[in-house]
């Protein structure tokens, strides 16, 4: 809302700053921090108050893991609602709210969060680690992903032309896309044939990093952390499509209206540092799913308005890690009978290996950073 304070810039020059993002972007991070330190003491203690702990998996489950984690048992969840709050309050404040990037992420962060809260209310009210059905979840994650997908993809000719194309880092053309005046796509297709297709990419991209984040959040502020890096490297690549000049330089898809996704990307990082203050080890609180699959979400949705969604697998490279280990411990199980690692998602199994939780969460960290760079340098590879 600041930014249409820059409209009295003739009355009072210092707010034409205002009309630049990196200022908006910055004021963003701040505020995010603040509210999240402002309000993380209280929520928490209305969810203790509440009795609204995190149920464990019980030594039957898991058998040595339950051991490692037994003193997490009753520590509050549903921590998600202060990151989403303190997202949400910086973004109005700094952001413009009729930019469809704002409105679309926004839609997959509530949409998401409500998902996550209503998984973790069930979790907490049966005092087990059964929540919403993996087909509601999937049923609601389509939904609400696919809302904002279909929005933004209808909203107006230039960002639907800016959507309908799959873009491959390393290619300073479209893979996959619509034969525009000035884009030519190694494949192309009619516009009606491409609608269908970024929707359906859209929908995987989201709904994958919506269950990877979910995946990755089981060791005191590993998922947080692993966001926030992330979610600066798509502020990166966000501020430079937003900026025609960058843009042509580094050959990259320009829409001059996705520099508000700088703003948004800023304040989720903003939000996840004054999370982290309260969940890094020993945890205060968990961000449950209502922050692990509304942040996943969130992150494919940055991806895409920034249209690098397929460097999300290097930039997430953590998250993707993680959903791997699953995806080829279940297969090799079915398979084969056996596991490839003691425990997946793999945090757990470095912690069985006898890694101190705080060993694996910081390695992990350093991975996150790593990946991210390796992104980041994709800018200059075209």
């Amino acid at each position: 809302m600041l930014y249409y304070l820059s409209q009295f810039s003739e009355y009072f020059g210092p707010l034409r700053v205002l009309e630049n993002v990196t200022p908006r972007a910055g004021g963003a991070c701040l505020t995010a921090f603040l509210i999240s330190m402002m309000f993380g003491n209280r929520i928490i203690l209305k969810l203790v108050s509440l009795k609204l702990g995190q149920p464990i998996r019980t030594a039957e489950e898991v058998h040595k893991l339950y051991e490692l984690h037994e003193g997490k048992k009753g520590t509050p969840t549903m921590g998600g609602v202060l990151i989403i709050a303190s997202i949400l309050g910086a973004v109005f404040l700094w952001a413009i709210p009729t930019n469809p990037f704002v409105i679309a992420l926004t839609v997959v962060l509530l949409g998401l969060g409500f998902l996550g809260f209503l998984d973790d209310y069930r979790k907490v009210k049966k005092r087990n680690t059964a929540g919403v059905s993996a087909k509601g979840k999937l049923l609601l994650q389509l939904l609400f992903c696919g809302g904002a997908a279909v929005f933004l993809l209808l909203h107006d000719v230039e960002t639907r032309d800016y959507l309908q194309s799959i873009y491959v880092p390393f290619l300073k053309n479209p893979l996959v896309g619509v034969e525009l005046a000035e884009v030519k796509p190694v494949f192309g297709v009619t516009p009606q044939v491409m609608f269908w297709v970024a929707l359906g990419f859209f929908l995987l991209v989201m709904v994958g990093g919506s269950n990877a984040v979910n995946l990755t959040d089981g060791l005191d502020g590993l998922a947080i952390g692993c966001m926030m890096v992330a979610a600066m490297s798509y502020a990166i690549f966000a501020y430079v499509t937003g900026n025609a000049e960058f843009a042509k330089y580094l050959l990259l898809p320009h829409h001059s209206r996705v520099s508000e996704v700088t703003v948004f990307c800023m304040a989720t990082v903003g939000a996840g540092a004054g999370f982290l203050w309260f969940n890094c080890y020993p945890a205060r609180v968990f961000m449950g799913d209502t922050g692990s699959l509304s942040l996943g979400g969130l992150l494919g949705m940055m991806a895409i308005c920034s249209r690098q969604e397929l460097l999300l697998v290097i930039i997430g490279g953590v998250f993707v890690m993680e959903a791997m280990s699953v995806i080829l411990q279940v297969g090799s199980f079915k398979l084969t009978g056996k596991r490839i690692f003691r425990m997946a998602p793999i945090h757990h199994h470095f912690e069985l290996m006898g890694w101190k939780e705080t060993k694996v969460i910081t390695r992990f960290w350093i991975l996150a950073i790593m990946f991210a760079l390796a992104g980041l340098a994709t800018l200059k590879i075209r």
